[in-house]
């Protein structure tokens, strides 16, 4: 029973970001089953990851500055950037910029969620430090998935001499960010309380910000009574 409370509590806060971002899409929902396809597919990508991680470290050893931007950073955005683009960017179903961030956001929180649920299996983790990581790792990786499918959704609609830019946006700002957010925990820990929160309250206004955005450039749009009355 105590297995399954903190097996619930790891997942928990994955499902419920990925349904606010998923309830979002004003305009064309995506189909479930892809959804679903790619946070398992997200989920499947944190073994290799980890290997991979492992593997540099032994190598090359480790600092706050690899660790954060090379080892976090850059391979989990980079293979998460990798199967996104090769599963979704010609897929059918991606019709809308919208839905950039939704795909996006779907692998970003499944490999945030085993994650979540092999620290609470491993490592002993009270209620408090579950909602710890659900403020702050969880919640991190649903932003770095905004931003990685926001560009990504950009660059699907784009005129072709932007794609390979808006591409660089989509794999870049999530490597830097995410390295950003390890360094801060890893390098300033004693500054932490006051250092994270703004930085993730900063996070959090840009993304709403691109999700209105994107939103607002799908063809599915229609105006609504009182745009009409303005026009």
């Amino acid at each position: 029973m105590l297995l399954f409370s903190i097996l619930t509590a790891a997942v928990a806060p994955g499902i419920a970001l990925l349904t606010y971002l998923y309830l979002k899409d004003r305009y064309d929902s995506e189909p479930i089953h892809l959804v679903v396809k790619l946070f398992l597919t997200g989920m499947l990508v944190v073994v290799p990851v980890m290997v991979v991680q492992r593997g540099i470290e032994l190598w090359l050893g480790s600092n706050p500055l690899l660790s954060s931007f090379g080892l976090s950073g850059g391979i989990e955005e980079m293979a998460k950037w990798f199967v996104l683009y090769h599963i979704i960017f010609n897929h059918t179903e991606f019709d809308e910029p919208y839905d950039g961030i939704v795909y996006a956001a779907s692998i970003s929180l499944g490999f945030a969620t085993l994650e979540n649920i092999l620290y609470a299996v491993f490592f002993p983790s009270t209620f408090t430090t579950l909602m710890l990581r659900a403020l702050l790792p969880v919640s991190g990786h649903a932003l770095f998935g905004i931003m990685m499918g926001y560009y990504l959704g950009k660059a699907k609609f784009a005129p072709q001499r932007q794609v390979r830019r808006l591409l660089a946006y989509s794999l870049v700002l999530p490597v830097l960010w995410h390295g950003i957010y390890n360094w801060i925990l890893t390098s300033v820990m004693q500054q932490l309380a006051w250092v994270i929160v703004p930085f993730m309250v900063v996070l959090w206004i840009w993304g709403l910000g691109k999700i209105g955005r994107a939103n607002a450039r799908s063809p599915f749009r229609i105006v609504g009574r009182e745009e009409e009355v303005k026009l």
